[in-house]
């Protein structure tokens, strides 16, 4: 039976994708076949830490392997479904039967032989505050992000410069190394990618002494980020190529970067419009006036109208959040609020209760 793919990689059952990437990352380059020529023991460790997280690291993979036991998931071998003492060698006639389709599409395949793939990298993501007017006027702001950086050394191809890629003595080039496993089936033969080659067919003749062969290393280094004009609290920018580098050039993963965006006490956003409260006293919303009035854009002065109620709502068009990727703005509504006043002169109590006489 094959060992736990958990203890391979020296991480627990609980491990985050991230724990089992860095446990990997470290015993592939600790048991690397370049560092180990010709030590059978550690290449055969090097094949089970590469069998362990093309596994740990599939989420349907894991999904199957922490359902069925320590076996090989790739293979749903023997012993991995309850299927231990079952002896189906005489199905189908004796016949070693591949069934690595239907395999296949228990882990994620497509179906038929496996194909080789690229390690593209990983998507990375940063948080990023704004302030209100910044949102108004779009703003180009610098974030520190740390991540697998293309190796300048070697171009990304993993290889020490004046040296080449081989042929992968693994797979012979292939990209992929044929599995055997027993189940209820009967013997079964799955063709998955390569370990040591990554599904390239190729190594590096002598790993890049920056990168250790992965062609990328970890970095941190500022970006600019160009944050457009109207965008709202709780959206995302995706930079493409900004993420992690992929593996021996392969695609580099994208930067999300998501914005919150501070709020202004003096305003409320509604969708691209932004709304406000104006407190005017009794007498000018009786008697009609002119009152400035702050606006994302700048203050602007607003005509009162005589007799204007509490709660009566003034547009101001075009003067609320710029729409998104569009020359088009939203509006700024102002609703009306009227202070009353809660003392009065002698002189003032006087004038209303003459109006109020006259009424």
């Amino acid at each position: 039976m094959a060992r736990d793919f958990y203890e391979v990689l020296g991480v627990p059952r609980s491990a985050s994708q991230d724990d089992i990437k860095k446990a990997y990352r470290k015993l592939s380059k600790e048991l690397h076949p370049d560092k180990h020529k010709g030590e059978k023991e550690a290449e055969q460790k090097f094949k089970e830490v590469n069998e362990a997280y093309e596994t740990l690291s599939d989420t349907k993979k894991k999904q199957m392997y922490d359902q069925f036991g320590s076996a090989d998931a790739n293979g749903a071998g023997a012993g991995a479904g309850g299927f231990n003492g079952f002896d189906f060698s005489g199905f189908q006639g004796g016949e070693r039967v591949d069934f690595s389709d239907i395999f296949e599409s228990f882990f994620g395949g497509r179906g038929g032989a496996a194909r080789p793939r690229e390690e593209r990298g990983a998507d990375l993501e940063v948080e990023m505050t704004i302030d209100l007017a910044e949102a108004v006027s779009g703003v180009k702001r610098s974030v520190n992000i740390r991540h697998l950086k293309k190796c300048d050394v070697c171009g990304g191809s993993g290889t020490e410069p004046g040296t080449s890629m081989q042929t992968c003595t693994e797979c012979n080039g292939t990209g992929q190394v044929t599995r055997t496993a027993q189940s209820f089936f009967g013997t079964i033969q799955q063709r998955a990618i390569c370990p040591r080659c990554g599904g390239g067919g190729k190594v590096p003749e002598k790993a890049c002494h920056k990168c250790d062969g992965e062609g990328r290393y970890s970095a941190t280094e500022p970006l600019d980020v160009d944050v457009p004009a109207g965008i709202h609290d709780g959206q995302s920018l995706r930079i493409r190529g900004e993420g992690d580098a992929g593996h021996r050039g392969a695609t580099a993963g994208d930067l999300y970067v998501h914005i919150h965006v501070r709020p202004d006490p003096r305003f409320e956003r509604d969708g691209d419009d932004v709304r406000s409260v104006l407190e005017l006293n009794a007498v000018d919303a009786i008697l009609g006036t002119e009152a400035d009035v702050d606006t994302v854009h700048g203050t602007m002065t607003l005509k009162i109208p005589e007799g204007t109620q509490p709660g009566q709502v003034f547009r101001l068009k075009s003067k609320g959040m710029p729409v998104l990727s569009t020359s088009r703005s939203g509006d700024h509504y102002v609703t009306v609020k009227i202070k009353i006043p809660t003392k009065l002169s002698r002189a003032e109590r006087k004038l209303i209760e003459e109006w109020k006489a006259l009424q």
